[in-house]
């Protein structure tokens, strides 16, 4: 047998949970014969080793049973797939969405879904048509962030019409389960149900459609990369250093699959501490930092809690600019729990702005 051979036969593998085949994944990395010996390398991207072992099993069996090689051997690296994609396919998976925007860490607690919600709001802000879908199967955020306790409706046609709040159209798989119902499934239902929410949602027209994806490189991410052509993605990070080399994971991930790294977000970035002091005011210091009083006395300093600099970082390393840095500030915190998004309760607050010249710089390189 030859190559071309074994790859026709390699096409009746389905890679598991999707119903595509492992060769039009891209996951062949190598094929070599000699003799009755056969040596073949796939690529896996996934972290989970029970679905590896399961897809080198498919394989060895498949291969075992035409009988032709004395001895089959399968090797596996990391690495996402980088093969070929059946034509039109990707491109045409949203139809009438026109840019889509991956909001994506590589470590859990970064803020990343607060930041994902405010950046679409600031969008939103701006006039753009926008739809938020949060992707994180296991912690879904979104029903708290939007203070949201409604079920989606459905259509005649069994889909999904996602909630309106405040003119943009949101998902989340917490809108489904109920938010306290903890979910416990394996990778191919989270693979399932994340390309359900690209095919069986009503999105209809969008300029942008913001994904909140969990934290990771795992089946969310893999099925987004093989399914969707996303438009690029934002990179969210804490200035710790352990931040940041899970986040260098989630941004080699996206350069691997050729989605563009618009810029890195350094949330946290310091605690904002304000308020007022009344009387002299002429020599006031904090924690050993001299504070800068108004005439009224109001003060506003920040204190670097971690460490600093490790968005900087990042996005050097990646060449990609520096978007944000936010600080830790009460507001913030308040209105995500209260489920009002600060970019729409106070649009005029200093984070708002904030929030609104990322959406900007976001749109300018998109619109390019």
């Amino acid at each position: 047998m030859d190559q071309s051979q074994i790859l026709d036969i390699l096409k009746t593998i389905q890679y598991p949970g999707f119903s595509r085949d492992i060769v039009s994944f891209g996951m062949i990395e190598n094929i070599r014969i000699e003799e009755k010996s056969l040596t073949l390398t796939l690529k896996l991207s996934t972290q989970q080793e029970g679905k590896k072992k399961e897809v080198v099993a498919l394989v060895k069996e498949k291969l075992e049973s035409t009988g032709e090689f004395d001895s089959i051997a399968i090797e596996h690296v990391e690495g996402a797939p980088s093969g070929p994609q059946p034509a039109g396919q990707i491109p045409e998976a949203l139809p009438g969405v026109k840019h889509i925007l991956a909001v994506a860490s590589g470590k859990g607690g970064v803020g990343k879904s607060t930041i994902a919600t405010n950046l679409a709001c600031a969008l939103k802000n701006q006039g753009h048509s926008v739809g938020l879908l949060d992707l994180d199967i296991y912690g879904p955020s979104l029903p708290i962030i939007l203070g949201i306790a409604d079920q989606p409706k459905t259509t005649a046609e069994r889909k999904l019409i996602p909630i309106d709040f405040h003119g943009m159209k949101v998902m989340s798989f917490g809108f489904i389960s109920g938010n306290e119902t903890p979910t416990i499934w394996r990778g191919p239902l989270v693979a399932r149900m994340t390309e359900q929410f690209f095919r069986d949602v009503e999105w209809g027209t969008l300029d942008y459609l913001v994904l909140d994806l969990p934290p990771g490189t795992g089946d969310v991410q893999l099925t987004l990369t093989q399914k969707l052509k996303i438009s690029g993605a934002v990179i969210i990070t804490t200035p710790q250093d352990i931040a940041l080399s899970d986040v260098r994971k989630g941004a080699d991930m996206f350069k691997k699959v050729q989605t563009p790294v618009l810029g890195v977000i350094e949330n946290m970035s310091g605690l904002q501490i304000k308020g007022n002091i009344e009387g002299d005011s002429s020599s006031v210091t904090i924690e050993g930092h001299p504070i800068d009083v108004d005439e009224s006395g109001n003060f506003s300093f920040k204190i670097n809690l971690f460490k600093t600099g490790g968005g900087k970082q990042e996005s050097d390393r990646l060449e990609v600019p520096l978007l944000a840095e936010i600080p830790l500030v009460q507001e913030l915190m308040e209105t995500t729990d209260q489920g009002k998004p600060i970019t729409l309760s106070d649009p005029e607050s200093d984070l708002s702005r904030i929030f609104a010249d990322v959406a900007q710089t976001v749109d300018k390189q998109l619109q390019g």
